[in-house]
C-alpha cells in the first residue's frame, strides 16, 4: 500500500512538470497583441507584389486626374501609383518593356486593384493600341471638365512653369487667336480640349462599356456621387463615404479624411487662379467648341453643362 502511494505521488509530480513545460511553450508561441499586429503586417508585406494596373486613369490633362486618384486611394481595395508613369506615351519609357512598367507600380495585396494615372495617355495617338496590347480587359477612367476651362487651366500651368524657370510666355489670347481674330485650331492646348477626337481613337480599341467617364466639374462640387459611380464601374465594394470628405473654405475645394490617419488636401498648384481671358475671346472659344462638344456628348451618351 505504501509503495502504491509513493508511486502515485511520483507520477503526479511528473505530470505536473510536463504540464508546466507545455504551458511555457504555449505562452511563447502565442504573440502579445503588439507582436500579433507586427506579425500580421509582416505577413501582409510578404504577400504584397507589384502588378500591372487593372485600371488606368487616361485623362484628361487638367481635368482632375490627381484629385480622382487621391480620392480612389481612400478605398482599401485599391493600390495607386503615386507618380505619373508615362509608359504608353513616351518612347524612351515604352522601349523599356512591361517589366519596367510593372516595377513602377505600388506593391499590392491579393485582391487589391492597382490603379495608374497618366493624363497624357488620352491625347497620345499610339497609347490606345499599346494599352490594348498590354491588357484588352483593363478598365479605363476618363475624367473631363468644361473644355474651355480646361484650356485656360492648361495654359496657366505652362505659364507658371515657365515663370519659375525665368522664361517668357506669350499671353493666352495671342496663342488662342490668329492675327485675323479667328480661333487658332492648331493651338496645342485647344487640341487637347477636342475630346471627341481623342476618344474616337480609344473607342477603336476598347468597347464603350470599358471606359467610364467622370464629370470633373461635379467631382469638385460634390465628390461622393461621382466616386460611387467609379466604385461600381471598378466592381469595388462601396467603402468610400461622404464622411471621407470635408470642404476646405480656405482652399475652395474638398479635402480628404481617411478612416485612419490625418486629413489630406491636394497640393497648392490645385485651385491656382487662372490666367485672364477676355470676354470676347471666351465667346469665340465657346462658339468654336460647341460642335466638338456635341459630338463628344453623342459618343458618351451624356450631356454636360459646358459653355
Amino acid at each position: 500500500m505504501l509503495w502504491t502511494l509513493i508511486l502515485a505521488a511520483l507520477l503526479l509530480l511528473l505530470l505536473q512538470a510536463q504540464l508546466s513545460v507545455c504551458l511555457r511553450e504555449l505562452r511563447s508561441a502565442v504573440p502579445a497583441p503588439a507582436d500579433a499586429a507586427a506579425t500580421t503586417n509582416a505577413t501582409a508585406t510578404a504577400n504584397a507584389t507589384q502588378c500591372l494596373p487593372g485600371a488606368i486613369i487616361i485623362g484628361v490633362r487638367k481635368g482632375g486626374t490627381r484629385a480622382l486618384l487621391e480620392m480612389l486611394s481612400l478605398h482599401p481595395g485599391v493600390a495607386v501609383a503615386k507618380a505619373e508613369v508615362h509608359y504608353f506615351n513616351l518612347e524612351e519609357h515604352y522601349r523599356r518593356g512591361l517589366g519596367w512598367y510593372r516595377a513602377q507600380m505600388p506593391a499590392s495585396l491579393p485582391g487589391q486593384l492597382t490603379v495608374e494615372k497618366t493624363p497624357g495617355y488620352f491625347a497620345a495617338p499610339l497609347a490606345p493600341g499599346r494599352v490594348r496590347a498590354m491588357d484588352g480587359a483593363v478598365r479605363l477612367l476618363l475624367i473631363v471638365r468644361d473644355p474651355a476651362e480646361r484650356l485656360v487651366s492648361d495654359y496657366t500651368q505652362v505659364l507658371h512653369n515657365r515663370r519659375q524657370r525665368g522664361k517668357p510666355y506669350r499671353p493666352l489670347e495671342e496663342l488662342l487667336l490668329r492675327p485675323d481674330g479667328a480661333i487658332d485650331a492648331g493651338y496645342k492646348a485647344l487640341q487637347r480640349s477636342l475630346y471627341h477626337q481623342h476618344l474616337g481613337r480609344w473607342l477603336q480599341r476598347f468597347p464603350r462599356g470599358q471606359i467610364h467617364v467622370v464629370d470633373g466639374d461635379a467631382l469638385v462640387r460634390d465628390p461622393f456621387p461621382e466616386l460611387r459611380g467609379v466604385e461600381r464601374f471598378l466592381e469595388l465594394s462601396p467603402r468610400i463615404a461622404p464622411s471621407n470628405f470635408y470642404f476646405n473654405a480656405t482652399k475652395g475645394f474638398y479635402c480628404l479624411l481617411p478612416n485612419a490617419g490625418q486629413e489630406r488636401c491636394l497640393d497648392e498648384s490645385k485651385g491656382r487662379p487662372h490666367a485672364p481671358l477676355g470676354a470676347n475671346a471666351r465667346r469665340k472659344l465657346c462658339r468654336f467648341l460647341r460642335r466638338p462638344n456635341r459630338r463628344f456628348f453623342e459618343m458618351v451618351g451624356r450631356v454636360f453643362a459646358w459653355c
